[in-house]
């Protein structure tokens, strides 16, 4: 059974070399050196000034639409830079986990002159509410070199900087879209900032009157419903969407009234996206045919990033530049004397797209706050009449900027608007479909799973709806690994501790112009020292519960810092240069075989019903222990001696 957020224990949280008790910043920026502050965000360029898009004049070259037969101009070019900036770190990260037989500085000097040798490395956050947020966080903290003690003993610092792809779905798709809405600071110096990530009052009571400006309550919704409103007036359609990513941005983005002019496609113009300093960042969602209420594995999977927006799938094939979502494209072109429109891809609108699952939630809780002005219950009350009950999860992209494009598959060819919902309807709540597209040669996807499926745990759900997605013509040909059922996942254990999938690439059977699939490191949400399976539901948290899943999330990405597993450093490693070692006819290093034994599911099956699934810790449960204390591997050790110096998995009470 699920259990209450109340009782929710304390995490391991990031451990420091001295022998100071070890916290997260608790929302005190001043503990936080001045480098490392929340930048200012230099690009809220919504050409409105505020949350309404524009009509503006079109460049020289009018935007048009292309088809999905390669990657685009924009990522390709970004790719030549981004990829060559991961060498580093990834030669570093592979020297630490010292991999026995395998010469990486060799390796990684081959790369640096052949980028085709080199790993092409994805990570992938789940959909799953704030519980997925938070639990992400806590893989990206530890996979993140910038922040201390993540490159020690046990650590896996640097696989951030390693990678070219960073995807998320709802709340996934919240994680990223912070990271990247507020310049890709650290997850460390967003704990630290005042203005983003304070769950403490819901979303429903909007931030603290501390928190921006004078904004209390009233003030928070009425300008939410003000600006909403300005969109409409400005003669663009709004749905709830529109309501739920305005709220939503005043937690995730650190500006005054959560930054209306901040655009998803204003990354791209950001200094250290265009060094390609930063991962390539993703966001998912699925489209909704006409009539349709019911998602299926069939649904055409979307995606959002800085340079364009559409889909892979036969069903539309397409792309549209993200920049300008709202023109008027017919056929893939602006008609002649046709206007462009700037500022419909606001951020938060869309994290709201990807999150669509929320709108309901939203609709149901909004009225129960004290305080809530009649305008915002009557205006979201006013649009749910307008799009109809059964449609009350909708994000609405009006006009539909795949009119008239390839009308022969695409169910939207013909309608003036597109419908997208959460990205975790068709049941892939994992973003690996972006991932898997053989034009983007991804060799290893870190897929961290945060799902509800089985006591609010995951069981592996996700990944088989991509496995079975592939069985049909909607997958246009692309593989995935072969993924069993969930009492597989449950008897086996491979949904309460990292399993690979896909590790031998003799097991596919490729038809002409198919290519093998990314090898899966599946890092499920399991209770290390924290009951992390709090309900996607839960619109509250107090600073120490998430600082507790954020913790968890950190002890699921390393193991403990290697205390459950002290070559999971290595066996990263192993995952990380798999595919290349296949791709050059080498052998793989017997260090590597063993963590491949250790990880690799063998195709074995047990589906047999064992009950209602309730996992123990597999650290400590911090409950039990003393402020001051550590779990090590289960035990219960000191902080204050510096027997611990050094060594993370640290649990303190906050």
């Amino acid at each position: 059974m699920h259990l209450p957020s109340s009782l929710l224990i304390a995490a391991p949280l990031l451990a420091n070399v001295s022998a100071e008790p070890i916290r997260i910043p608790q929302r005190d920026v001043s503990v936080v050196s001045t480098s490392q502050q929340l930048a200012v965000r230099a690009l809220p360029n919504s050409p409105s000034g505020g949350y309404a898009p524009a009509v503006v004049d079109c460049p020289k070259t009018k935007p048009t639409l292309r088809k999905a037969v390669d990657l685009s101009n924009e990522e390709k070019n970004w790719l030549s830079i981004r990829r060559k900036n991961t060498i580093e770190p990834m030669r570093d990260l592979l020297k630490r986990a010292n991999i026995t037989g395998f010469d990486s500085e060799t390796f990684m000097d081959e790369a640096a002159n052949n980028i085709s040798q080199l790993p092409n490395v994805a990570i992938a956050i789940s959909g799953g509410g704030y519980r997925a947020l938070m639990n992400g966080a806590g893989f990206v903290a530890a996979a993140d070199n910038r922040i201390q003690n993540t490159t020690g003993a046990g650590g896996i610092g640097g696989l951030l900087q390693s990678s070219t792809y960073l995807a998320g779905l709802s709340g996934g798709g919240w994680l990223v879209g912070s990271l990247f809405s507020n310049n890709f600071s650290s997850i460390e110096t967003l704990l630290s900032e005042n203005k983003v990530w304070d769950f403490e009052n819901s979303i429903f009571k909007g931030p603290k009157e501390a928190g921006l400006s004078t904004v209390n309550r009233i003030q928070y919704w009425s300008e939410v419903a003000k600006e909403v409103a300005k969109k409409k007036d400005a003669g663009f359609e709004t749905s709830i969407t529109d309501y739920w990513g305005r709220a939503l941005s005043y937690q995730l983005i650190g500006a005054d009234m959560g930054g209306p002019a901040y655009t998803f496609s204003s990354i791209a113009q950001t200094d250290n996206f265009q060094k390609a300093e930063t991962p390539f960042p993703i966001l998912v969602a699925d489209g909704r045919a006409p009539g349709e209420t019911i998602i299926s594995l069939n649904a055409t999977n979307y995606e959002f990033n800085p340079f364009e927006t559409g889909s892979w799938d036969p069903t539309v094939y397409g792309f549209a530049p993200t920049k300008y979502l709202g023109a008027n494209f017919s056929n893939g072109v602006i008609p002649s004397g046709g206007k462009c429109v700037e500022g419909l891809d606001q951020a938060g609108f869309v994290m709201g797209t990807s999150s669509t699952l929320f709108n309901q939630f939203l609709l149901a809780n909004i009225s129960s706050y004290d305080g809530v002005p009649d305008v915002l219950i009557e205006a979201v009350t006013s649009v749910l009449k307008e799009i109809g009950a059964k449609r009350d999860d909708v994000s609405q992209i009006i006009p539909n900027p795949f009119l008239d494009w390839n009308n022969r598959t695409n169910p939207n060819a013909d309608t003036l608007e597109l419908d997208l919902v959460d990205g975790g309807e068709d049941l892939q709540n994992i973003p690996l479909n972006p991932l898997t597209q053989p034009v983007r040669a991804v060799d290893v996807i870190f897929a961290v799973d945060s799902s509800a499926d089985v006591t609010n745990w995951p069981n592996g759900t996700a990944l088989r709806a991509t496995y079975e997605r592939t069985f049909g013509s909607i997958s246009n040909g692309t593989l995935f690994p072969s993924i069993p059922d969930d009492w597989t996942f449950i008897n086996l254990g491979l949904n309460n501790r990292p399993s690979f999938f896909g590790c031998d690439v003799k097991n596919f059977t490729l038809d002409a112009n198919q290519k093998v699939p990314p090898l899966i490191v599946y890092v499920p949400n399991a209770p290390y020292t924290a009951l992390s399976n709090v309900s996607t539901f839960d619109p509250s948290y107090t600073m120490s519960q998430r600082n507790d899943i954020i913790g968890n999330g950190w002890n699921s990405a390393t193991q403990g810092n290697g205390t459950l597993d002290s070559e999971w450093p290595t066996c990263v490693a192993c995952a990380v240069i798999s595919r290349s070692l296949d791709r050059l006819g080498r052998q793989t290093p017997a260090a590597c075989k063993t963590c491949f034994e250790r990880y690799c599911w063998n195709g074995t099956v047990n589906s047999k019903d064992t009950g209602v699934y309730m996992p123990e810790f597999k650290i400590a449960d911090a409950h039990a222990m003393d402020s001051g204390a550590v779990a090590i591997g289960g035990k219960m050790v000191n902080v204050w001696s510096s027997v611990v110096v050094g060594v993370v998995a640290a649990a303190l009470l906050l």
